[in-house]
């Protein structure tokens, strides 16, 4: 057997096998096959390529494992490139930019170039914070529309920009040049200078050199023809006869040389003309509009906008001064057309792709302008303090106060404005607000024109002249007093189904008065009170009548409205009370039909939908939809904003047939009714009660009438208790509006925003007010004035004041100063009790008026009138010349002498002495004598007034008159100086300080005159006289210096206080820089004091967002009220810390001589609300907010939206300072407060 030997096989290679892998696509999944020649992939070319995601590779190998690092070899962990150290580029500064250019002068025809001139760019290296030049580049794009309160607002117009001279010039560290001594002709440094002596000329003579010479030798590279000639032609007569006489007047400031050239040729040529009175400036021009505009389609071929209707002739011609881009001020009355004015406006913007804003007084207003402009124009956006809607749009609609903030901010948007229009401008009449309007007028840069829509006022000129000079533009005045529903004015003494009918006119349409209506209605008024003397007794029923009586007043009245077509109507009730009390009341009453009805129920559930469940239950809600239902609408401060829209679009849909307003509802936008009705025609304005103004009643009284629909408009006075006197409802109908009246005031806001820009002050915003206009309007002929009485001055002679005569100027001076002591002394008499007692019949007194000089008379007759007192008084007189006479006798001025200044030197006639009766004001009695004579006043006063009947003129005068007038001659014949007169200390017991100081100088000055060295000189009343002339020129010279200077300005006291409180609490510096106290202040729409106070102590920093919106209602909230002790005692210790801080703000404005005292400041906080807003922060629903107030709802939303803008301000002011901790809360308490009902999207803007 063979034995065979094992082999040993090699193990079988994968490959070798009869089995396939395949990948299942890109899963990662494989299956094994064991067919052969299977596919070795599902997918034709593998999987497709990635690349490793870097960021999760670098994350998984050096961040969550870093285990595998090494923890000592870190000299290739961190790998660093060795910097070449460059010292020198510590040293490079950013180049300055160019500060000039080259110009090319060319021939004016061929074009050829003449040479380069060198001349001087003044907009190089501008910013928003360094410069007010609209030429600066824009900011950045999140501020254009705000601003930033760090930036410089733009040149306002029609003050001066200052160029580079300027600028330079005006440095407070600048040396007064002497141009005779102080002009070097060698540079410093330098070792020879140029001989600035003309070369054809000989050497001139000292003093000023002649500007045009001095510029001969220089080379100022080839200018102008035209410039040459203007230099050279001045030039010439100087040549000729400027050598002789050197020029001895100081070189004036001028903002260029050819002025100053000019100036200097017009003082050497001789002789100079009589001046001519400089033209009266028009700035406002009253514009025609009683003519026809025939000719509008020619001069206006393709109008910006086009109406369903003709336009009136007072709105043609406003368009085509808008299309001359004029500004305008157009004064009619309510619902006359003035809106088609900014509707034309807007357009032409929109066509010359600029833009426009629309400022209102109130964010009711705005909201309405919104939504119908946006419906005329689309492009229309919206700011208020809370929404902020389409910002980019060409017309922007918003509040007063919002664009003086982004004047003052200087924001981007001004810099494409064409035109503003401010809507209801008689509202600068508001105590209140009305510093707004000035504010923004003045602020307005020159490019923007201003269109002006008011009712109408009678100081439309006066008001359009101080814009005018302002701006230093003209302003066309359109106004028209003609309405286009004319109005009736009746009474209504009616109260019961029975009399409905007495309804009586009181004013027709043409505007005459009926007195026939008015006694008619005081007959029916007259006739009802004795039968309800005669039901209840002879007592008259004196109250106003309860909610039962005016119930039966308005179903008797509606009743007969209702019965003559007369509805819708609008009730106009001067309490929000009596408005929900008297729509309540009618609980009978339904004016809708089924239809309307169907139609209110859709509208409310449309826009109640918005609201959260428990907002749309509100108590407020479901009675005011209860009313609507039956036509009938309450408006007023306390109705919720959402349900007052809601009322104001049912009204103009004509579904609210019957609406109780207040006042408000008359500056809203057109919504006329068919009728007017007032409750009553007295109303409360926040101090007393008092008669409607007759410019309040025809705010109100114009809703009546709608234009196309009403012939004639109805207003209707209800007389409840009693028909009103006729004189008072006279003057409220006929009367003149009022006037339009600056309320200018300082605010430590305007103070800091204008102190923080070194080019403008708040001595030149105080200038340009509506308050100063009527003492700054005159100003040019003021300096006018003053530069003629220079020029007399300098002609006057010299009076000679050597030797005998050196104490003449101190004669003169002591002379007016015991005149003017006198007077004061005698001023304080006369206000004294004790004064006027001891002038009683009978008493002798120096009289010194224009008629009498020193005169003695003695009293008649004292009467009062309703300003001062009258003192009938005999007094002596020459006996009367020929008119010839008197024009042949020249008027000498006297000289005083010791005796004339000492005493009185009283008037003694020269030829035969005469009396007469004069009525003497207390400013006409110079000195009280101790003498009482004993007269019969009444018996002289008859004897005198018969005598001058000239039937009687020669009689000869009683007795009584005769012994009176021989007793005053022979007193001041006794006492030429002046008899002894009673002396205020002693006699009349005035112990005032002024009077006491007065007396005792005056006895110095006395002493003084009488020992005068000049009245012995024989020159002395020739050299007195010139030196009296002289004097009384530099006199009157001052008085306009004066009123041409900042200290005329009748605020400036209270500038410099406010100014130094500023710097007590350490906002501006000692030099006037605003520190950044003072630039936080300036974040602040209002309380800036006080909220600035509050963040630099952290008193806010260490609260709750909710807490800190609870104390900061104290600020906002108008309702007053105690806090209530339901508040946390954190909170409690707040509002006594805010008072504190109040406090001291308070003392620190008294201690700087402000009039406002600590009590006032500190209550205008109210925390009546600070429960409340708590509550509402904290998440509280809206319905149980009102138990725990008796606020009306719409002034707790009011109070909550104002807090919510105050919150953001206070952000933003945070964000300055760099406190985030405090901006965040802010920004949590702003949200906190945005909610529900409160912030609930205005219906106009959706």
């Amino acid at each position: 057997m063979i034995e065979t030997e094992r082999l040993v096989l090699p193990p079988p290679d994968p490959l070798n096998l009869p089995l396939r892998a395949l990948e299942l696509g890109c899963t990662g999944r494989w299956e094994l096959l064991t067919e052969p020649g299977a596919p070795e992939s599902t997918l034709p070319h593998g999987l497709p390529p990635c690349a490793p995601d870097l960021q999760q590779e670098a994350e998984q190998l050096f961040l969550s494992s870093p285990a595998w690092l090494p923890l000592h070899g870190v000299e290739h962990a961190a790998r660093k490139w060795q910097r070449k150290t460059d010292p020198w580029s510590l040293l490079a500064a950013q180049g300055a930019p160019v500060p000039s250019d080259l110009q090319a002068q060319r021939h004016p025809t061929t074009g050829q170039i003449l040479g380069y001139r060198e001349v001087l760019l003044e907009n190089t290296n501008l910013s928003a914070t360094t410069s007010l030049s609209l030429r600066r580049p824009p900011g950045p794009a999140s501020q254009s529309l705000w601003g930033n309160p760090t930036q410089y607002p733009f040149w306002p117009g029609g003050m001066d920009e200052p160029t580079l001279t300027d600028l330079s010039t005006r440095e407070e560290a600048e040396e007064e040049i002497d141009f005779e001594k102080d002009l070097l002709p060698v540079p410093p440094g330098f070792k020879k200078g140029v001989d600035f002596a003309p070369k054809d000329h000989p050497a001139p003579a000292p003093g000023l050199l002649s500007l045009s010479r001095l510029l001969e030798p220089l080379d100022l590279g080839g200018g102008d023809e035209d410039e040459s000639e203007a230099v050279g032609q001045p030039g010439r007569p100087r040549g000729d006869t400027g050598s002789a006489s050197p020029c001895s007047t100081p070189l004036a400031r001028a903002s260029s040389l050819e002025d100053l050239v000019f100036k200097e040729a017009s003082t050497v040529v001789s002789p100079p003309e009589p001046p001519k009175p400089p033209p009266q400036e028009q700035w406002a021009i009253p514009v025609d509009i009683t003519s026809p505009v025939g000719d509008f389609y020619r001069l206006i071929p393709q109008p910006a906008f086009q109406w369903p209707f003709e336009p009136d002739a007072f709105q043609k011609q406003a368009i085509l001064h808008l299309e001359r881009h004029d500004s305008v001020f157009v004064a009619a009355h309510t619902s006359a057309g003035k809106t088609v004015v900014a509707e034309y406006a807007i357009a032409l913007a929109q066509k010359h792709m600029t833009r426009t804003i629309y400022t209102s007084p109130i964010k009711a207003l705005s909201n309405q302008k919104f939504r119908d402009f946006r419906n005329t124009f689309g492009d229309v956006g919206l700011l208020t303090g809370d929404v902020q809607l389409h910002p980019e749009a060409s017309c922007l609609v918003m509040t007063t106060e919002i664009l003086r903030s982004m004047l003052y901010s200087g924001s981007d948007v001004i810099r494409d404005l064409e035109w503003v229009i401010f809507d209801e401008v008689h509202y600068i009449n508001d105590a209140e607000r009305g510093v707004v309007w000035e504010e923004v007028l003045i602020m307005l840069p020159d490019h923007v024109s201003i269109i002006l829509l008011s009712a109408t006022v009678p100081n439309a000129l006066e008001f359009a002249d101080w814009i005018g000079r302002l701006k230093r533009r003209q302003i066309f005045v359109i106004s028209t007093a003609a309405r286009p529903v004319p109005l009736e004015h009746y009474l209504f003494t009616g109260n019961s189904p029975k009399t409905q009918g007495e309804l009586f006119l009181l004013l027709d349409s043409r505007g005459s008065f009926h007195t026939k209506g008015y006694y008619a209605a005081v007959e029916a008024k007259k006739e009802r009170m004795s039968k309800h003397a005669q039901t209840f007794g002879a007592k008259q029923p004196t109250h106003q009548g309860g909610p039962a009586q005016d119930r039966g007043v308005y179903l008797s009245l509606l009743g007969s409205l209702r019965a003559r077509a007369q509805l819708p109507v609008v009730v106009f009730t001067f309490s929000r009370g009596r408005c929900d009390e008297q729509a309540s009341s009618l609980t009978s009453l339904d004016l809708t039909t089924s239809s309307e009805k169907s139609e209110i129920h859709l509208f409310l559930q449309r826009c109640l939908a918005r609201l959260r469940g428990s907002d749309r239950q509100l108590p407020q809600v479901l009675h005011m939809s209860e009313l609507l239902h039956r036509g009938l609408g309450v408006h007023h401060s306390g109705v919720l904003p959402i349900l007052k829209e809601i009322v104001e679009m049912l009204f103009s849909r004509g579904l609210v047939k019957v609406l109780f307003a207040t006042e408000t509802f008359a500056m809203g936008v057109n919504m006329p009714a068919r009728t007017v009705v007032f409750d009553s025609m007295r109303k409360h304005d926040g101090s007393t009660f008092r008669d409607l103004l007759p410019g309040e009643y025809v705010q109100m009284a114009g809703r009546a009438g709608r234009r196309g629909l009403d012939p004639t408009g109805t207003v209707i006075l209800l007389c409840k208790a009693r028909v009103p006197e006729m004189a008072d409802l006279h003057r409220m109908m006929m009367g003149k509006p009022s006037q339009l009246q600056s309320q200018f005031r300082l605010t430590y806001t305007m103070i800091l925003n204008l102190l923080r820009v070194d080019a403008l002050r708040v001595e030149d915003m105080m200038k340009r007010s509506f308050s100063e206009f009527p003492s700054r309007k005159d100003s040019k002929i003021h300096e006018q004035t003053l530069a003629e009485l220079t020029k007399k001055l300098e002609a006057l002679e010299e009076p000679d004041v050597t030797s005998q005569l050196v104490d003449l100027p101190e004669y003169y001076s002591w002379g007016e100063e015991l005149t003017e002591t006198r007077n004061m002394i005698q001023r304080r008499i006369m206000e004294s009790v004790n004064g006027l007692k001891s002038l009683s019949v009978g008493r002798v007194v120096v009289v010194k008026n224009q008629e009498h000089h020193n005169a003695l008379g003695v009293i008649l007759q004292v009467s009062s009138n309703s300003s001062s007192r009258v003192f009938t008084t005999l007094v002596l007189c020459d006996k009367p010349v020929s008119q010839e006479a008197q024009d042949r006798a020249p008027a000498t001025p006297e000289v005083p002498h010791p005796d004339d200044l000492v005493g009185f030197k009283l008037f003694l006639p020269e030829g035969p002495c005469d009396h007469t009766v004069a009525k003497l004001q207390p400013g006409d009695v110079a000195a009280i004598t101790t003498k009482v004579l004993r007269v019969n006043g009444e018996k002289i006063l008859e004897d005198f007034s018969k005598r001058q009947q000239p039937k009687f003129k020669k009689d000869p005068p009683l007795a009584a008159v005769t012994t009176a007038v021989q007793e005053l001659l022979r007193l001041a014949q006794a006492h030429p100086a002046g008899p002894p007169t009673l002396d205020p200390v002693n006699d009349l017991q005035l112990k005032d300080v002024s009077v006491v100081e007065g007396g005792l100088r005056a006895r110095k000055l006395e002493e003084l005159i009488r020992g005068a060295q000049c009245v012995h000189s024989p020159r002395f009343p020739a050299q007195y006289v010139k030196l009296r002339e002289r004097m009384q020129i530099q006199k009157e010279m001052e008085r306009l210096r004066f009123l041409l200077s900042d200290q005329s300005l009748l605020l400036l006291p209270e500038y410099h206080q406010r100014v130094e409180v500023l710097r007590t609490l350490g906002y501006v510096d000692e030099t006037g820089t605003v520190k950044l106290a003072g630039r936080v202040a300036c974040a602040m729409s209002s309380h800036e004091l006080l909220l600035t106070e509050l963040m630099f102590d952290n008193a806010l920093s260490a609260l709750r967002p909710e807490e800190i919106a609870a104390l900061l209602s104290g600020l906002v909230c108008q309702s007053p009220g105690d806090p209530g002790d339901q508040l946390p005692s954190t909170l409690k210790e707040g509002v006594e810390r805010v008072r504190a801080v109040a406090k001291r703000i308070g003392e620190v404005q008294v201690a700087c001589g402000l009039n406002q005292t600590v009590e006032e400041f500190v209550g205008e906080l109210n925390f009546g609300l600070a429960e409340v807003v708590y509550e509402w922060a904290r998440g509280m629903p809206f319905s149980e907010l009102a138990g725990l107030s008796g606020t009306p709802e719409g002034l707790v939303v009011r109070c909550i939206q104002r807090l919510g803008e105050m919150c953001r301000s206070l952000r933003g002011a945070a964000r300055l300072v760099g406190e985030p901790v405090l901006g965040a809360k802010m920004e949590t308490a702003a949200t906190l407060l945005r909610r529900d009902i409160v912030f609930v999207a205005s219906l106009y803007t959706q």
